[in-house]
């Protein structure tokens, strides 16, 4: 099993920054992917950023410039940075791992993030 604890969460003006962190409960990252995801009021849940197995990282394309995931692999932990956000990023952002060649998934339980205008 994988316990995900997701953290930095808070509330920021617009232009401000956020580093948003995710602790796993073991070292996963060799085989998992690790992803974050947002969840604004009245949407669906949105792919925000993927840290895949290797190093390879990817940023949703309305997003790119602004946001960057990286990982401390002594630690255990992903993170999110943030920069100059938007009212539009209020959301519930959600930290998410997937097993390669597995059924089996896990999700952390979201951290809150508000951008005042």
């Amino acid at each position: 099993q994988v316990q995900l604890v997701e953290s930095g969460g808070g509330l920021v003006q617009a232009g401000g920054s956020l580093r948003l962190s995710c602790a796993a409960s073991r070292n996963i990252f060799s085989l998992n992917t690790m992803d974050w995801y947002r969840q604004a009021p009245g949407k669906g849940r949105e792919l925000v950023a993927t840290f895949a197995t290797g190093s390879n990282t990817d940023i949703a394309d309305s997003e790119k410039g602004r946001f960057t995931i990286s990982r401390d692999n002594e630690k255990n932990t992903v993170f999110l940075q943030m920069n100059n956000l938007k009212p539009e990023d209020t959301a519930v952002y959600y930290c998410h791992a997937k097993r390669l060649f597995s059924s089996y998934e896990w999700w952390g339980q979201g951290t809150q993030v508000t951008v005042s205008s």
